[in-house]
């Protein structure tokens, strides 16, 4: 049977000066999920926003608000953002001293729990901690910056990691996805593909929707 496949823009990628507009615009042409990526200048070499931003964007946000933390130390934050409205937080591996501590954390505060799996991380790291997450996240270029080339290995990463955690937990892609990359990782178990420079290039609510429908469209026929 075929299922559905979440796309989900990564505002890193939208024009900041008006994101209530980016994320409206995006929403109409079709994304399930809105994506954002927190980066702290430490853990990943860019700075982007913190939870002042993801409060103010959360009324625009009609679905889900995935909010990727690439911060460490990660736990002092996690309230934060949890109260500004974030329903999937995401920690790395490497964030913090107890990740198995920060995803019960993160499901005490009543959000779902994701770990992001960088692409030197080995897909065992998950293994004890495989049974109180929601998503697992993939990464398929480096973090930090969005444009990147998507590294192929993540495909096999996703395909070990469904056979890992079952058909109950969501494994989401993020970085260089497009129409070409996209079938192989949903072929190999991905449930939701995050895209920054494939959905917003052409700058309007038009460009973003034929770009959301390409991607969507390479996945269409595959069944699981």
């Amino acid at each position: 049977m075929s299922r559905p496949i979440i796309i989900a823009p990564s505002i890193l990628s939208s024009d900041f000066s008006r994101l209530a507009d980016e994320i409206k615009a995006v929403q109409n042409a079709g994304a399930d999920w809105i994506h954002a990526d927190v980066m702290d200048g430490h853990y990943v070499p860019n700075l982007t926003f913190g939870p002042p931003v993801v409060k103010a964007i959360r009324p625009h946000v009609k679905g889900v608000l995935d909010v990727h933390l690439m911060i460490a130390p990660v736990d002092p934050y996690l309230q934060a953002f949890a109260d500004a409205g974030s329903d999937i937080i995401s920690v790395h591996v490497e964030s913090g001293p107890h990740l198995h501590r920060s995803l019960q954390a993160i499901r005490a505060m009543g959000k779902k729990a994701g770990v992001v799996l960088n692409p030197s991380t080995h897909e065992s790291a998950l293994y004890y901690v495989k049974d109180i997450v929601d998503l697992v996240l993939v990464m398929s270029v480096n973090p930090g910056f969005g444009g990147q080339a998507f590294i192929p290995q993540a495909v096999e990463k996703v395909r070990n990691i469904r056979a890992m955690v079952g058909p109950n937990v969501i494994i989401e892609v993020d970085g260089g996805v497009t129409p070409e990359t996209a079938p192989a990782l949903v072929r190999a178990g991905a449930d939701a593909l995050v895209a920054g420079a494939a959905v917003f290039k052409g700058g309007n609510e038009d460009a973003y929707r034929k770009n959301i429908t390409a991607i969507r469209q390479s996945v269409s026929t595959i069944t699981v």
